[in-house]
This record gives structure tokens, sequence and C-alpha cells, in this order.
């Protein structure tokens, strides 16, 4: 080199030197304040010296030192104080020390590679190299890539020079493998932070390869953070890009940095787990990213153990890698086992709250093909929900129903029953009261889907849906809804036609409710048990909630069945529900219903096995509602709209009385009562009928009338025959209703509306047999002047002196043609077997009959013959003139008698002949010697006719003259 050419680098290096000197001197008093404001000046000035430090190198001459080595000197020891200045601006800098940091470090390395030898040795390169790699390093962390490109370029030289550099000394081996590999690993992050994907992996293979002998001379806290480079890198790869072939070259790049920390034990670098584990969850991201799900199960497999032993093992990012081994094994399609373990793992390291119950329902979604997975899942939460809370908790309410719903899906009946019954005994025993509202919900639920099955035609299923809305757990919406779900469970039995089983479920059920006295009732009908179902109506009747409309539904459920004792007591129940006011439309259904009530009881009778006195009281019973129907009606002047009913129900009393009159037994009372029910219905038909003269209803009036009191009659002679006591108040008003019937009988006559003679004899049938019942209970009671009034039988003068109506009563006897000696004779009868009948009261009545005989000649000769007997015997007894009067009458009337019967088929009585002929001649006999020739005459007369009617008659005829005459000559008196 010419000597000018030495002169003009050396003259250029020195100018370099100076305007380096000059802009240092510019900038060191300002390094001392790093907030000052001045720094963005500053940071330029730094990056002039870097570069003009940079030329400097890139001129100095490449022999001779000795022209340039103290200029070179000068700007080494002023890069080492900057240097030393950007360590204490690092450590005094917080918001922008980086910058600061990194433009010294730029503007140090400068200065000192600007004086560094030309062949520096070993240590000297090594140093240069590691601060070649921090401001590197520190220029990309600002993201001044050119600068930092700049300086490992530079670095590249100093490393070259490293690595042909001959050092006999092993102590630096440790230094240069450090600062080799680090000086890698700076243009290796250089080079990814360009984009230059290439570089960055030639960069890596050499570290992991070329300097892989290197690795292991590295301190344990250079291998992390060389690790942790790799890991990064590894990780850029994965955060936005989900191209298969960008998570296959990210899983090189972590396997590299697994394979270091797995050289590194916890003691040698204390933070080594932590990043472990952060490498092992990138790389199973990428596994499953390239889709190699078996490698990042097994790369999971090993980490979740490790997460869930940590004492953070419910951060968001292990939750994530747990959701990451749920989705692998979802694609590997592992079995429901794996999964559910995978589930239960997320689960058991969650929070519970909305947002994590909502991801987890949410995720379940997808899994509709694994029906047991998603049970099992719902079932554990269900199960940390219960046992992390100590109150409860809405998550439970809201896993609850989801559970519910879940299992309404579910193919398998069975199982699903299982599942509910699981959930629902894991809330009970927990002691969990569930609110009244979502206890609401749960069974809306329950029913809906038990409802969807009814419908469908699976009545088993349905059955145990409703039945699982029974359970004690809802017990906050109390005992009417366990209720309902029993009702509702034994309806769908009864579809089924299990009937007994329906039947035990029912009675679960408490008994204050009418819906379950109605199910019973359907179990009982479908059962054919008519005795309890007729309970079951008894006892809806009396139930608080009881609705009429249920009767209304047991009324055609109880006529389809053909169970008449049950409909029967249905329509009784239903028109006791009736309430019976002004309403006519409530009126005509009461009339309405009865009609039916009776028609059903009346085909009842018509069964062989008919409980006739059970169904006597029944029909009884029935008919005194109707009266009291009728009698509500006409105060209420309703008869016209229910006219027609009330002829029905009396015209079927009326008959039904009749019918039992021949084919009931032991009844008297309620035939009796019937007929009178007759009566009265009949007397509201009477007064509401428009036409006042109807026959038809006057006649069955009067039978009625009398066939009521007959029944009384006959009952009370039972009962006296039966017992042998007298109950004197019932005779009384036995007594009473005779005469009330038969002035009842006695008015319909006087109105002359009845027509027919058959029906006129009727009436006057009625007439004298009711004199008769009341001459009997008259003696029966000892009443003698009641019943001397009855046969009292004297001149129109005596009657007169009477009072009017017992006056008309006894001009109805003797006027009332041949009944009149009829009902003498009854009387008769009556008085003549009453040993304590007064003579007086006997002889009047056998007084009435003989005139009434004679009047009407309507007695039997046989009778007559026997009381004109008696008559005569007490007349004669008592041995006055005006007897004997009476007597001689008698006898007279009967020798006519005799005469008119003499050749007949009803002949006088020989006996009675016989008395008459002894009678007649020994009064006559007697009547002479008192005196009385006249009365005497007339006994002779009597018995000389009557001889011609004894055997031997002539002779004693002739004696009787011969005796007449002899007597008669003594007592004459002599001319």
């Amino acid at each position: 080199m010419s000597s000018s050419k030495k002169k003009t680098g050396s003259t250029r290096l020195q100018e370099l030197h100076s305007s380096i000197l000059e802009h240092l001197s510019t900038v060191k008093p300002l390094l001392d304040d790093p907030k000052n404001s001045q720094w963005p000046s500053v940071a330029e000035k730094l990056t002039q010296i870097a570069s003009l430090a940079e030329s400097f190198t890139e001129q100095r001459p490449k022999s001779s030192r000795s022209t340039w080595s103290h200029l070179a000197d000068s700007l080494d020891q002023e890069g080492v104080s900057l240097w030393n200045i950007s360590g204490l601006i690092n450590k005094a800098s917080e918001k922008e020390g980086q910058q600061h940091v990194a433009s010294l470090r730029l503007a140090a390395f400068r200065l000192v590679e600007a004086g560094l030898e030309t062949n520096p040795g070993v240590e000297t390169l090594i140093h240069v190299l590691q601060i070649a790699n921090k401001t590197a390093m520190g220029l990309s962390e600002i993201g001044n890539n050119v600068h930092a490109v700049s300086v490992l370029t530079s670095a590249a030289k100093i490393e070259e020079q490293l690595q042909n550099a001959k050092d006999s000394d092993d102590s630096n081996r440790r230094a240069i493998a450090c600062v080799t590999v680090m000086y890698h690993s700076s243009r290796m992050e250089a080079a990814w932070k360009e984009g230059n994907d290439s570089l960055a992996q030639y960069m890596s293979r050499k570290i992991m390869a070329d300097d892989n002998q290197h690795l292991s001379l590295l301190p344990p806290h250079a291998r992390e953070l060389l690790a942790y480079k790799f890991h990064q890198i590894g990780r850029s790869f994965l955060t936005s890009v989900r191209d298969e072939s960008k998570a296959t070259g990210a899983i090189q790049w972590l396997q590299w940095a697994f394979s270091i920390v797995d050289q590194l034990e916890e003691s040698a670098a204390p933070g080594i787990s932590g990043l472990k584990v952060s490498i092992l969850r990138t790389m199973a991201r990428a596994y499953f990213l390239s889709e190699a799900y078996d490698r990042a199960e097994s790369v999971l497999d090993e980490l979740i153990p490790t997460l869930d032993s940590s004492q953070d093992h419910a951060t968001s990012e292990y939750q994530e890698l747990r959701w990451l081994r749920l989705a692998v094994l979802k694609r590997r399609k592992a079995g429901d086992a794996a999964l559910l373990d995978a589930f239960k793992s997320i689960v058991d390291h969650m929070e519970i709250s909305e947002g994590t119950i909502t991801e987890i329902l949410q995720d379940l979604r997808a899994w509709n093909q694994h029906h047991s997975l998603v049970t099992a899942v719902h079932q554990h939460c269900l199960e940390q929900a219960l046992q992390r809370h100590t109150t409860p908790s809405e998550h439970v309410h809201r896993l609850l129903l989801c559970l519910i719903i879940h299992a309404s899906k579910d193919e398998d009946h069975v199982q699903a029953m299982k599942t509910l019954d699981d959930a629902f005994k894991a809330v009970y025993d927990a002691e969990v009261t569930l609110p009244s509202l979502v206890c609401t919900a749960c069974l809306t639920l329950i029913w809906q889907y038990g409802g969807r099955r009814y419908n469908s035609k699976k009545w088993l299923e349905a059955a145990q849906w409703y039945t699982a809305g029974s359970h004690g757990v809802f017990k906050a919406s109390g005992p009417s809804t366990s209720a309902k779900c029993f009702r509702k469970a034994a309806l769908c039995h009864i579809e089924q036609r299990e009937y007994a089983l329906a039947s035990t479920i029912i009675r679960r059920c408490s008994t204050n409710e009418a819906a379950t006295h109605y199910i019973i009732f359907l179990t009982a009908i479908h059962q054919g048990l008519e005795n309890e179902a007729i309970r079951a109506i008894q006892d809806m009747l009396k139930a608080p909630d009881f609705d009429r409309k249920m009767l209304l539904l047991a009324t055609q459920i109880s006529h389809q069945s053909e169970m008449k004792g049950v409909l029967l007591a249905v329509l009784e129940s239903l028109l006791r529900t009736l309430k019976i006011g002004s309403n006519g439309e409530i009126v005509v259904e009461a009339m309405t219903l009865m009609r039916c009530i009776v028609k059903l009881i009346l085909n009842l009778f018509a069964e062989t096995a008919a409980n006739k006195p059970v169904l006597i009281e029944t029909v009884v019973n029935q008919f005194r509602t109707a009266r009291i129907l009728t009698q509500s009606a006409s105060s209420q002047k309703l008869v016209p709209l229910v006219y027609k009913d009330i002829s029905w129900l009396w015209r079927t009393a009326y008959n039904c009385a009749v019918q039992g009159c021949t084919d009931w037994e032991n009844a008297g009372e309620q035939i009796s009562e019937l007929f009178d029910i007759a009566k009265e219905m009949l007397e509201c038909c009477c007064h509401a009928s428009s036409v006042d003269s109807d026959a038809d209803l006057g006649v069955h009036l009067a039978n009625a009338t009398f066939a009521a009191v007959s029944g009384r009659v006959f009952s009370a002679r039972e009962l006296m025959t039966t017992t042998g006591a007298i109950d004197e108040e019932n005779l009384r008003v036995i007594a009473a209703e005779i005469k009330n019937a038969k002035v009842k009988i006695n008015d319909i006559w006087s109105k002359k509306i009845i027509q027919e003679a058959h029906d006129n004899e009727c009436i006057q049938y009625f007439v004298h047999a009711l004199r008769v019942f009341q001459a009997e209970f008259a003696t029966h009671l000892k009443d003698w002047d009641q019943v001397s009034l009855e046969i009292d039988v004297q001149s129109v003068h005596d009657l007169a002196k009477l009072n009017t109506t017992n006056a008309t009563e006894l001009q109805e006897i003797t006027l009332s043609g041949p009944l009149a000696v009829g009902t003498y004779d009854a009387i008769a009868d009556i008085l003549w077997l009453d040993s304590a009948c007064p003579v007086h009261v006997l002889y009047k009545c056998l007084e009435a009959i003989l005139r009434a005989s004679l009047d009407h000649s309507s007695l039997s000769v046989e009778k007559f013959s026997r009381w004109l007997r008696a008559i005569c015997t007490i007349s004669l007894a008592r041995d006055s003139s005006a007897d004997r009067l009476k007597a001689i009458g008698y006898v007279e009337h009967a020798v006519r008698v005799i005469e008119d019967h003499h050749d007949t088929d009803e002949a006088y009585p020989m006996d009675e002949r016989q008395w008459l002929l002894a009678t007649a001649y020994n009064t006559g006999t007697e009547c002479l010697h008192i005196s009385s020739l006249d009365e005497a005459k007339r006994w002779f007369e009597a018995a000389t006719v009557i001889c011609r009617f004894v055997p031997g008659g002539k002779q004693r005829a002739e004696k009787i003259s011969e005796t007449y005459t002899r007597l008669l000559s003594r007592y004459e008196p002599k001319a």
C-alpha cells in the first residue's frame, strides 16, 4: 500500500473516531436521567454512533494494527462504558427501558466491535459474541429487526472466528458451547420474527443436531430458556392457523422443546415442571390439529394426572386441556367409558356456575347417539352440584330439569325410569328442598311426557312416568300433587286393564279428594265390585272438592257397565246434589232423574237374585223424595212444568203398591206409605188439572186413600196378633187416619163426578169398610161411645137430636143400601168376640143389622137366623113390654123368611126353627100368665106357623092350639 493511501485511511479512521467521541460527549451527560425528555434525540445519536462505529470497523485496515490500535482501544473502552450504563438503565427504567437499553447496546456492541483486535483470543470472541447475542435479542424484542439482523450478521463472523480458534484450555468449552447455542438461538428467533421459517428451521436443526453436543454443556437455566423459545415458536404456528401442515410443522418445534426440558430436573431448574406442562399442552393441541389423535391422547394421558394433582388444577388453561382430551376421544370414536372419564375430569375440576353448567349441557347436545353417556354425565354433574353446595342451588334445579328432559328421550324405558329415580333419590337424600316453582316445572315436564305416552297408548310407560312424579323430592308442591300423580297412573293401568294394580295405586292417595274416589269408582266398575263402586260414589259426595260433573261421567260409565245397582246409587247421588229452588229447569231435571231412578229400581225387582227387602225400602225412599219434590213444585207453582212427571210417578207408586200387595212379604207399612204418596201426588195433579171433574183421578184417589188406610189396619192387626200387645197411641193415629180417609172418600163421592156404577159401588164399599175399621179400633181402645155412635140406628126424630155431622154419618149407614147390612154384620162379629163389649152396644148393632136386613133383605138366612136369635135373647132377657114387642116383631119377620126360603137352597136352619118354635111358645105362655093377651096371641100365632116347617109340626101345632085355647079360656073374662 502506498504512503498516500495509508495516510488517507488513517485520516478517515481519525475522523470517524473524532465524530464518535463528539457524539459521545453530547450523549453521555444525558444518560444519567433515563426519563429525560430528550431521550428520542439521544436514541437517534446512539444510532448514529453505532453507524459510525460500524463504518470504523469496515474501514480499518486488516494488516498492521499499530496505526489505529490507540483509536480501537479508545472505542472499546467507550463501548464497555455504554454497555455498563445499559445495565444500570435496565434496572432503573420502567416503560421505555427496553428501547433505551437496545439503543445503548447497539452503540456499545458496535464500539466494542470497532475496538476488536484483528486476531482476538477465544475469551474475547466469547465475550463479544455474547454481547452480539444480547444486542440482537434486545433489538428483536422491540421490533427493530433490521438492526438485529445486521448485528447477527456481524455475530456470524465472530462465531466463525470462534469456531476456527484453537483453544487448548478445556475451561472455555462450556462458555463456547453456551455462546454458540445462544447465537444460533438468537438467529433462529430473529428469523422466526421476520417470518423466515426456513432460516429459523435451519438454525433450530443446528442447535439440536450440530450443536447437540453443546446442549449438555449448557447450564439448566440456558436450556430452559432455549426450550421456552422452541415452545414459543411452535405455539405460534397454532395461534391462528388451522392448516394441518402448519400444525405438523409445530410438532417438530414442540418435540425439540420437550426433548430439552425432559432432560432437566426440577431441582436444577425450579420452573421446569411448569414449562414442561405448557409444552405438553401445546403439543397435544398440535397433534389434535394435525389429526394425530392417538399421539394427542397419549400426551394428554401423561399430562392430565399431573394437572389434577397440582394446586391450580382448576385453571382455565388446564380445563382447556381436559376439553381437548374429550375432543380427541370423540374424534377417535372412543368408548363410553373413556368419554365418561373425560367428562368426569372436566366436571370434577370446574367451578359449578351457570357458565360451566351451560358449557357442559351444550356440549352434551352433540352426544345424542351416546344416550347412556349423556345420562351418566348429567348424573355426575348433579352429584357434584349437591356435594359442593350446602344450601339449595339453582344449578341443582337446572340439572334436575335437564335430566328429566333427557330421560324422556331414552328409548330404554326401564333405564329412563331408573335414571329419574336415582336423580330424585340423590336430591332427596341430600335433604335439598326444591322450591315450589321448581317442583311445578319438574312435574309439568313429567306429566307432559307421561301424557305423550298415554296418547300413544303406551299405558304402562305413561303410568310409570306419572308415578315418578309422586316422589318425595316434590313434597314442596303439596300432597295433592302426589295424589294427582297416583290418579293419573291408576288411569293408565285401567286403560291397560290392570285393574287390581290400579286399585293398589289409587289407595296410596289421601281420601279427602273427590277425584280419588272417582278413580276408585272406575277400578271397582271394571272389576265388577258393585258394593265398592257404590261406596266410592258415597265418599265422593263427602269430599270438599266434589264436582257434580264427576257424577255425570259416573252415570254414563255405570250405564255402560250395566251394573244397575251402581247406576241407581249414582242417580240417587246426582239427585241429592240438585238444589231445588224457583228454577224450573232444576225442578224438571230432578223429576226426570226421579223417573229414571224409579224405573231402574223396578227393573231390579225383575232380576232373579234381587234383594227385595232392600229394594222395597229403596223404592219407598225414592217415592218419599218424589213426594218432597212434588210439594216443592206445588209451593213454587211449578207443577205445570212437571205435571207429566208427577202423573207418571203417582201411577207408578200406585201400581207398585198394588203389585206389592201380591209379591211383597212383611211390607205392609211400606205398601201403605206408597199408597199415601200416590194419593198426595194425585191430589196435586187434581189441583193442577184444568178439568175439575176427572172421574179417573177420583176413582184412583179413592182407591189409594182406602188402600193406604187398609194397609195400616192390616199391619196393626198383624202386630197385635203376633205380640198380643196393644199400642194405644198407634191405634189412635190409625183411627184418625181412618176418619180422614172416610171424609176424603165421602168428599169424592159427593162431587158426583164418578158415573160408572161399579166405581160408585166401590166408593160405597170403601166407606162402609172404613166404618168397620172405625168400630174395630174403637173396640180395641174400649171407646164404646164411639162404637155406639157408629151403629146407633134410631128414628129420624132421634137422629135430629144428635149433632149434624154424626146425624149425617148415621143416615149414610142406614140409607146406604145393602152394604149397610154387611157393615153392621162385620161390626157385630167384632163386638160378639169382645167379651168386654157392653150388652147395650151389642144390642144396638144387632138391631141395626136386622133393621137393615128388613129394609134391603140383603143378609144371608143363616146369619139372619143367628143375629135374630141373639137379639131376641137379649130383648126377652130384659123382660119389658117394649123389648118383648121388638122381639115378637123380629120373630114374625123370621117366620116370613122361613116361608120365603123353605123350598130354596138357602133354607132357614132347622135348629133355629126349633129354637124359634120353643121361644114363641114359651114366651106366649108367659104373656098369658101376665095377662098380655095380645102379645100372647101373636107369639102363639107365630109358633103355629113355624110348626109347619118343623118335623112333626102338625101334631105340635094341634098341641099348641089346644094349649093356647085352654089358657085363653082361663084368662079371658067371663060374660
